[in-house]
């Protein structure tokens, strides 16, 4: 199957140039595989040790130029300041479509607790950097002419700088987080022929959770949720998650689940009728931090009765830390310590 052939239809109805609504960096689940930074920037170097992150993402297997997202990441405090910098770069395909970015971000760390036993800790943290866009319109000919495709320009591209700001808030086994991404309008990018505009790709996320655990044991939960809204397209959807982590000799296992729904249906024809559905993901996920390693496997399975295709979405994390520090607060807190 040809995922390139499926979208061409829509590809040629909402684009004219480069037009494309891609929203930068995709937002999926890979925050729960200890990855927070990648859709907070003022989670930068919150830990006790500097990160590196590698994630590669597949989507439905078997299926020619599905959409697959890889990303890498990087993140530690200024020497023993209070303020931190990281990097973000990525390559999001997506049939016909595809995006490249890269993203610095510095962000700064209050402590408001009289030491650093007691953990009650404001961030903030700003990330700019360009996204790349391109459109590969060499296939538009294979059934002939096309009157869309200007000769010669047969994979266009534009580049758009944009920005994300957030704050953190972590009080002892307590968080939050609040951020808005591509706070900037992409003008000459993100619209279409038929004028809907697509300038407007600011994203709000909101997260909070906490970690519960009996007094020594090895054993603790993490709930949590993540509310996400689009401010052009007023759409919104929400992740109710459930982590679970084992002290080990070695270092740690953790896993959970995680749901997403969104608020907001889409209609289509069933027989006669006309029926309507919301975006539902199941995403379990297993991890493994050995000594200064960290592998995480996650799997996000579409439970809709119309989809375009009944596989799910594999996704592997790789990460390593370094620069570590000695554990000083004393919190339940994976995220930290």
């Amino acid at each position: 199957m040809n995922f390139k052939k499926y979208c061409l239809i829509a590809s040629l109805a909402l684009f004219t140039q480069i037009g494309n609504a891609q929203e930068g960096l995709p937002i999926y689940s890979d925050y729960l595989t200890d990855n927070y930074y990648l859709i907070h920037p003022s989670m930068a170097g919150v830990a006790n040790c500097a990160k590196v992150r590698l994630t590669a993402r597949q989507q439905w297997f078997g299926v020619d130029d599905a959409p697959a997202l890889f990303t890498l990441s990087a993140n530690g405090r200024i020497g023993d300041s209070p303020s931190a910098i990281g990097a973000i770069v990525y390559n999001d395909q997506n049939g016909f479509h595809s995006q490249s970015g890269a993203y610095l971000t510095y962000a700064h760390h209050l402590m408001f607790s009289r030491n650093e036993i007691d953990l009650n800790m404001l961030s903030f943290g700003l990330s700019a950097g360009f996204i790349q866009y391109r459109l590969d319109q060499s296939e538009f000919f294979n059934e002939g002419f096309d009157p869309l495709v200007v000769p010669g320009d047969v994979e266009p591209s534009a580049t758009n700088f944009n920005i994300d700001f957030g704050f953190s808030y972590h009080l002892i086994d307590f968080y939050a987080h609040a951020t808005v991404k591509n706070i900037l309008n992409n003008d000459g990018v993100n619209f279409n022929e038929q004028g809907l505009s697509f300038d407007n790709l600011r994203t709000y996320l909101i997260s909070a959770g906490n970690t519960f655990s009996s007094y020594g044991s090895d054993w603790s939960y993490e709930p949590s949720i993540m509310y996400m809204y689009r401010d052009a397209t007023e759409e919104s959807s929400i992740d109710v998650n459930a982590k679970i982590y084992r002290a080990m000799d070695f270092g740690k296992l953790w896993g959970g689940i995680s749901y997403r729904r969104s608020f907001d249906g889409a209609e289509f024809s069933e027989g006669s009728g006309v029926s309507s559905q919301k975006l539902q993901y199941f995403t379990p996920f297993v991890g493994v931090d050995y000594n200064n390693f960290v592998f995480a496997y996650t799997y996000s399975y579409q439970a809709n009765s119309v989809v375009f295709n009944n596989g799910g979405f594999h996704q592997i994390t790789l990460g390593y830390n370094f620069n570590c520090r000695k554990e000083k607060y004393e919190c339940n807190c994976p995220a930290i310590n």
